[in-house]
């Protein structure tokens, strides 16, 4: 299932919250032995560090300039991505309810955008890369070999995101469902390179199916462009 080093390639995976990208993804990359970049992770990281530093979430100068001091570092985990800010593990602290209703806020920050998009390119820049978010196959890796819009729909999403949460949260599965919609509109219409489906990306919805299902599909879809780009160098 490996790709040959000389050609590995970017795979963008986009979709709206809780459509299952992380997990893909992370999965994808696992397959392909390629590295992951958690996009969302890194928009969570600056939110909390916000927030601890009790600025405004909406203020694009002070945020901005807090995300421009932060060292963000992504290593890869047992289950999960781990997320170092300056040095500290704060991988558990970044699916609370809490940052879940701010980072909307902070990712329409321009200045932080920037700061993010910078950081992402870098890390995709030697190739081999699975990174999944909102706006990699249109802004930050347009030329990806491979661009996916993983979906779902609303009531699903809410659905997997209150099994993550679990019932200590203290929420209930309307409450989330209507909490991703709004998240949803957020993300849609913000003039800050918006959730959109690139014109050239392949459309899964996750609706219904399993997680193994629709890894393998785009492993497939790798693979696939992998080859073509091995035989027209031929």
């Amino acid at each position: 299932m490996n790709v040959p080093p000389l050609h590995r390639i970017n795979i963008a995976i986009d979709g709206p919250a809780g459509a299952g990208k992380s997990t893909v993804a992370r999965m994808v990359a696992k397959a392909l032995q390629y590295i992951y970049v958690d996009t969302g992770a890194m928009y969570r990281a600056v939110t909390l560090k916000a927030l601890e530093s009790g600025l405004p979430i909406e203020d694009n100068d002070r945020v901005g300039r807090l995300a421009n001091e932060l060292d963000i570092v992504l290593l890869p985990g047992v289950d999960s991505q781990r997320v170092l800010v300056n040095g500290e593990d704060v991988s558990l602290r970044l699916r609370s309810l809490e940052i879940n209703r701010s980072v909307s806020y902070v990712a329409r920050l321009e200045t932080v955008r920037a700061r993010m998009a910078d950081l992402q390119r870098r890390m995709a820049l030697e190739k081999g890369v699975v990174m999944d978010g909102r706006d990699i196959g249109t802004h930050v890796l347009p030329n990806a070999e491979l661009k996916v819009f993983l979906t779902a729909s609303p009531r699903e999403r809410a659905s997997r995101r209150f099994r993550e949460l679990g019932p200590e949260a203290g929420i209930t599965l309307g409450q989330l469902e209507k909490e991703i919609s709004e998240r949803d509109r957020l993300d849609q219409e913000r003039e800050i390179a918006p959730l959109l489906q690139a014109s050239d990306a392949r459309l899964i919805d996750s609706t219904g199916r399993t997680v193994d299902e629709v890894v393998e599909e785009i492993v497939q879809w790798g693979l696939a462009a992998a080859r073509t780009i091995l035989a027209e160098e031929k």
